[in-house]
């Protein structure tokens, strides 16, 4: 059964093969392939089967993600309609890389999380 305020959150580090840009930055691109994501399992435990993402209404890209940050990315349902969710996505970096290429084992716990990236964005499903 839908439900507004069904939640769900994934942790993933960002591997190095996600940069795309010199100095290990990660294209805006690869959150959203993680929104995706999180759409997709809101939508298989909401409504038992994988949905599409149509479309995003609001991306607010606001700090740059790193290959080797831990990010936690969060999906929650705002509306529901007959084959419509409307959906907000957060990205948030919880260990930021140490950038120091002397040091790339190291990293930074960092005492609040960061919101990098938020969205909204509409998923359909069939009925």
């Amino acid at each position: 059964m839908v439900k507004i305020g069904d939640k769900v959150t994934h942790r993933v580090r960002i591997s190095t093969s996600d940069a795309h840009y010199g100095g290990g930055l990660v294209d805006g691109a690869h959150v959203l392939m993680l929104f995706g994501d999180v759409a997709t399992e809101l939508l298989l435990r909401s409504d038992g089967q994988e949905g599409l993402l149509r479309a995003y209404q609001v991306v607010d890209f606001l700090a740059p993600v790193y290959a080797g940050d831990f990010l936690e990315v969060v999906g929650e349902i705002l509306e529901v309609g007959n084959t419509s969710r409307l959906m907000k996505f957060s990205a948030y970096k919880v260990i930021a890389s140490s950038r120091d290429p002397k040091h790339p084992e190291e990293g930074e716990v960092l005492s609040e999380p960061l919101l990098v990236v938020q969205a909204e964005g509409t998923c359909v499903v069939k009925k």
